[in-house]
């Protein structure tokens, strides 16, 4: 059986998939503007191991718009984001992180899974490869679509400083 591993390198803003620890697909992500940090309402992007706890969305179309992971009904367009300039948008899928270290990432105020902290899809022209986002981790929803397949409930995902470009294992 393979065992699938994320690592999310805040250094280099990347999403790197894992086989066995061997890398197999690495995509460009958007951590916190904030930073990094565990404190509810930092809008700061946690560090260390996670697991993932669900995956929403599995059935939505591209570019479907969530709230409070419900679909809005809506579908994004160019035209809904010019009247809405300042949304925070949340597109097609969404992967939801519990932290697993107590007092870092578990409960308490710094309690990933509280703050609602993901990975999710956001308009594919949104510029990545830079902290923009609030908290979260931001992909591209056409990114997030071949993830969200690939990814298994409980699998872990280390969020890090740490460049693992030269040894992924």
């Amino acid at each position: 059986m393979v065992t699938k591993r994320i690592r999310i390198d805040v250094a280099r803003q990347t999403l790197q998939c894992l086989e066995d620890g061997q890398l197999v697909r690495s995509y460009l992500v958007s951590t916190a503007k904030n930073g990094l940090g565990e404190e509810s309402g930092s809008e700061c992007t946690p560090r260390g191991m996670h697991r993932l706890h669900k995956v929403i969305g599995l059935d939505a179309i591209p570019n479907s718009i969530f709230v409070g992971r419900l679909w809005t009904g809506e579908i994004y367009s160019d035209i809904l984001s010019d009247k809405n300039p300042s949304r925070d948008w949340i597109l097609t899928r969404i992967l939801q992180l519990d932290g697993l270290e107590p007092g870092i990432n578990k409960e308490g105020d710094v309690d990933s899974l509280r703050r609602y902290i993901y990975i999710h899809g956001v308009p594919d022209n949104t510029l990545m490869g830079v902290p923009m986002s609030h908290g979260c981790i931001r992909i591209r929803q056409s990114d997030i679509i071949p993830l969200a397949t690939w990814v298994d409930v409980d699998m872990l995902i280390e969020i890090t400083i740490v460049d693992w470009s030269e040894n992924v294992a």
